[in-house]
């Protein structure tokens, strides 16, 4: 994109405003290359992202190209969590989209090497790589070390758990000081299959990512090696004119599809991949989903399920081996092209798991199918979503009486108030994309039932969704969400509502007459929003096509 910009006498007022920068004549002879950070000082996935920012520029520098770094917004969900900023963390997916867009066509680059860490920033990205369609590269900020404590290894969901625990009486306020002060131990993504380090495996199957770009941690010089490695690569991809679009396949979204069973990965990640296909011109739909989790079999059991973290899934083969052992039964397209001019069989060919503790044979795994798994029914018509990996066998199938609650709030004040009971459904709703509106992602009520002791005996059904910190009988994503008029704002205390994970069902018990007389006495609820979620509000979509924006107004 910038050669007019190199070499056009027009354009001369141009490349006096890159010698403004400092750039000399020779570096604005070479291609220019965009370093898209998302480095602050607020996120610990992001803290330290100008460390690898810098390597990055050196692998560019001595592939032969020209390395500026330009930046990129990010929520950290978990400081948003619990109050209102958590309403921007997804609509921030469609912010970060938009100025990838404005960033690399505005100032005419040729490629781009991309550095996220975090939940939404890695498919926002994404999403503006596959818009804009010029050679890309993503190298992550890698997985955050495991807390520890009293021997034991801990996490940021630890510290929520803990809350629970605490309001039971089975733990005391200096126990979960303790906690608070040991979970978090230094900079990176929070170190289990959470919903970032879930995206920063699945760039290794989409081709968008080096080998090891989901595990190796945050803090280790292999970090390090790997973003000159992506440097260098951004340039070979300019060279031969390699765009995301030509990797970003079909075959390479069912791949990840097929790892993300595998994985035991967040919910989340279903959200976003259907969002980064759209950007693609790829159809993706929740029966897609169910048919490749059907076939693929549970590999790894991690964090939060687990105290087996990503540290530990590196040190067993990482997702190459993952890759390797799903190659085995044919459910990876090898063949598909990534960022470094190979098939994806190149990548995975060698590896071999070193650990079966952590990643499962292929003919001995955890669970037959994949961990993730799609409900429908008559309250979730469009599909619902559950990380079935993280459910107590116990709750696969259940079913239990309603207990209604209208935002996530109020459902945390009646779990820790001991209003809720062993076989009880919560339903919270009104928090879908358009409701909450922006999904937000709720950890505390989920947290709360662990800490409480209550995570193997209720449900929790919303129409937003869940940290993939989450577990338990959790189900998200509820399609058409109440704000839509979907069936799950119909719902009243005391209504059954029937379980079936393993035949992918979930069922409201309530005659079609009554509801349609509750249908005819239901309210518009108001939000009351303002500002860029005003906007957000009126313009996304259903979570069962990944809560995009519409293209037509």
């Amino acid at each position: 994109m910038s050669q007019e910009l190199r070499t056009a006498m027009e354009k001369a007022p141009q490349r006096a405003l890159l010698k403004a920068l400092g750039l000399t004549d020779d570096e604005i002879d070479k291609p220019l290359i965009a370093i898209v950070s998302a480095k602050s000082e607020i996120v610990p996935g992001h803290i330290h992202l100008d460390r690898i920012t810098e390597a990055v520029k050196a692998g560019i520098y001595a592939g032969g190209c020209t390395p500026v770094v330009v930046p990129s917004i990010g929520v950290c969900d978990g400081l948003a969590m619990g109050h209102g900023g958590m309403r921007y963390s997804l609509p921030s997916r469609e912010l970060i989209a938009d100025s990838v867009e404005t960033m690399l066509i505005g100032h005419a680059f040729d490629g781009a090497v991309f550095v996220p860490n975090c939940d939404k920033i890695v498919p926002g990205m994404l999403m503006g790589a596959a818009r804009v369609n010029i050679p890309s590269i993503f190298v992550s900020g890698g997985p955050m070390l495991s807390g520890k404590l009293g021997g034991k290894k801990i996490s940021f969901s630890s510290v929520y758990e803990g809350i629970g625990a605490v309001k039971s009486g089975k733990m005391s306020l200096n126990e979960l000081t303790a906690v608070e002060n040991a979970a978090c131990p230094g900079c990176g993504s929070c170190c289990g299959m959470y919903t970032a380090n879930s995206l920063n495996c699945l760039l290794e199957a989409l081709g968008m990512a080096l080998p090891y770009n989901g595990t190796a941690l945050a803090v280790a010089a292999d970090r390090i090696r790997l973003a000159k490695r992506a440097g260098e690569a951004a340039c070979k991809l300019v060279r031969e004119a390699v765009t995301p679009r030509m990797i970003m396949t079909k075959r390479a979204f069912t791949n990840a599809l097929a790892l993300d069973m595998a994985l035991g990965a967040s919910t989340n990640t279903l959200l976003h991949l259907f969002a980064i296909a759209a950007e693609c011109n790829i159809a993706l739909d929740l029966d897609l989903v169910q048919s490749i989790s059907d076939k693929t079999p549970t590999l790894c059991k991690l964090s939060p399920s687990c105290e087996t973290d990503m540290e530990d899934l590196g040190l067993a083969g990482g997702v190459p081996a993952v890759l390797h052992e799903l190659a085995k039964k044919g459910l990876v397209d090898g063949s598909a092209h990534t960022v470094h001019n190979c098939a994806l069989a190149d990548d995975y060919e060698h590896a071999h798991v070193l650990n079966e503790n952590v990643i499962h044979k292929i003919d001995n795994p955890l669970s037959p199918v994949g961990g993730i798994a799609v409900l429908k029914g008559n309250l979730a018509e469009q599909g619902a979503v559950v990380k079935r990996s993280a459910v107590a066998e116990s709750m696969l199938v259940f079913g239990g009486k309603a207990k209604c609650f209208n935002c996530e709030e109020d459902a945390v004040a009646a779990i820790y108030s001991g209003r809720i009971q062993k076989g009880d459904a919560i339903v919270i709703r009104y928090e879908g994309p358009a409701g909450g509106p922006g999904m937000r992602e709720m950890l505390s009520p989920t947290s709360a039932l662990v800490g409480m002791g209550l995570d193997k005996d209720v449900a929790l059904i919303t129409d937003g969704r869940f940290s993939g910190a989450t577990r338990g009988a959790a189900i998200g994503h509820v399609s058409p969400e109440a704000a839509e008029g979907g069936k799950i704002a119909l719902v009243a205390d005391g209504d059954i509502i029937k379980i079936d994970i393993p035949n992918g069902r979930i069922t409201l018990d309530v005659p079609a007459k009554t509801l349609d007389a509750r249908r005819k006495k239901l309210r518009p609820h108001d939000t009351d929003v303002s500002g860029w979620l005003l906007r957000y509000q009126n313009l996304v979509t259903s979570a069962a096509t990944g809560a995009v924006m519409k293209k037509k107004f």
